[in-house]
C-alpha cells in the first residue's frame, strides 16, 4: 500500500530543507515549484496566456518572464494575483499528478508532494497525509528579510498573503519544528516516517 504525503509550509518556514531531507530516505518528491518554473517557460501554454494577460512589459530581453516585475503586480493586487494563479495553477495540478503517478507505477513505496499552498489552494484531496514545516514568525520574517534582502514591511506583505503557520499546524496530520537546527528538524522527519512505517 503507497502512501502519498504532501509536504507545506510558509515562506521561509524552512520547507524546502526538510523537502531535501526524503532523498536520504530514497522518497521521491514531487516538487510544485519547480514545476511552476516549467509550466512557464517560452512556448507553454501558461506563458502564452499570462503575457497576453499581463502584457509583454513582464517579459526580460530574452523573452522569459520577469518574476520580479511580475510579482510586483501581484502581490500588490489581490484581483491580478488570482488571475496568475488561475492560469498557473491548472497547468501544475496536471504535471504534478502526472509525476505522482508515474512514482508510483514505478512501485514507489512513498512519494511526497511538496506544495508551498496545499491548503490555500485546496490540494489535499491530492495526498493520503500532511506535513507542515513550522516555525514562529519572528524567525519566518528574519529568515525572510536574510534571504531576500526584503525590507520588513515586504517581508510582512508576503507573509499574509499566505494562511497564518499556526493555522495550517491546525490543519496538518503532523507538524516538524524547524526552529531548532537542521538535525533536530531531519530526527523528528525519520521518525515520522517510522510511525508512518514508510521507513
Amino acid at each position: 500500500m503507497s502512501l502519498c504525503i504532501g509536504l507545506t509550509g510558509s515562506i521561509a518556514s524552512g520547507k524546502s530543507t526538510v523537502s531535501l531531507m526524503f532523498d536520504d530516505f530514497n522518497i521521491p518528491v514531487v516538487d510544485a515549484d519547480k514545476i511552476a518554473r516549467t509550466v512557464v517557460e517560452p512556448g507553454e501554454k501558461a506563458y502564452e496566456k499570462i503575457v497576453e494577460t499581463f502584457g509583454e512589459t513582464i517579459l526580460r530581453d530574452d523573452k522569459t518572464l520577469d518574476r520580479q516585475s511580475l510579482g510586483a503586480i501581484i502581490f500588490a493586487d489581490e484581483s491580478k494575483r488570482e488571475l496568475l494563479n488561475r492560469i498557473v495553477h491548472p497547468a501544475i495540478r496536471e504535471t504534478m499528478l502526472y509525476q505522482r503517478d508515474a512514482y508510483l507505477k514505478a512501485g514507489a513505496e512513498c512519494v511526497v508532494l511538496d506544495i508551498p499552498l496545499l491548503f490555500e489552494s485546496k490540494l489535499t484531496d491530492f495526498v493520503d497525509r500532511t506535513i507542515v514545516v513550522f516555525v514562529e514568525e519572528s524567525v519566518q520574517l528574519e529568515r525572510l528579510m536574510e534571504r531576500d534582502q526584503y525590507t520588513a514591511e515586504e517581508a510582512i506583505k508576503r507573509i499574509q498573503s499566505q494562511i497564518p503557520l499556526k493555522e495550517k499546524v491546525k490543519l496538518a496530520d503532523a507538524v516538524i519544528d524547524n526552529n531548532g537546527s537542521k538535525s533536530s528538524s531531519y530526527e523528528q522527519l525519520e521518525k515520522l516516517l517510522k510511525n508512518w512505517t514508510v521507513l
